[in-house]
């Protein structure tokens, strides 16, 4: 099976997993061009909730959650931002970001992974 078609039922087994647990799907591979994309947009209790999701299937690459790193974190929260512009929400809309880990025995979902990472200021 190709990386993108696995990629893909892994994100749909992703959403499923969502809603079954409260989150409703808006969105799923949001592309904010140069900026790079966002897996899934749901929304729960409230929040717009940015979900990346990372699939394993061993151990040889480590543990999916821990692929998110700081820099990819960068990058969700400034597709997050395109996202915001683009649907006309407020800059203050209650935004979370959510991991989700996907191996061949679990998925394991971490919510409000990692806080919002400001852009830098251009100077």
């Amino acid at each position: 099976m190709n990386r993108r078609k696995t990629g893909t039922e892994k994100e749909q087994s992703a959403c499923r997993y969502l809603e079954n647990h409260g989150c409703r799907i808006l969105e799923q591979n949001y592309h904010a061009g140069r900026y790079g994309e966002i897996d899934i947009v749901a929304e729960e209790d409230g929040f717009l909730v940015f979900v990346e999701v990372k699939y394993r299937s061993g151990n040889a690459w480590g543990d999916p959650l821990e692929a998110v790193d700081f820099r990819k974190q960068q990058r969700i929260c400034r597709v997050a931002d395109r996202y915001l512009a683009e649907h006309r929400r407020p800059q203050d809309t209650p935004c979370r970001f959510d991991v989700i880990g996907i191996t061949a025995e679990e998925i394991r979902w971490v919510p409000n992974a990692f806080p919002y990472i400001p852009a830098r200021s251009s100077r």
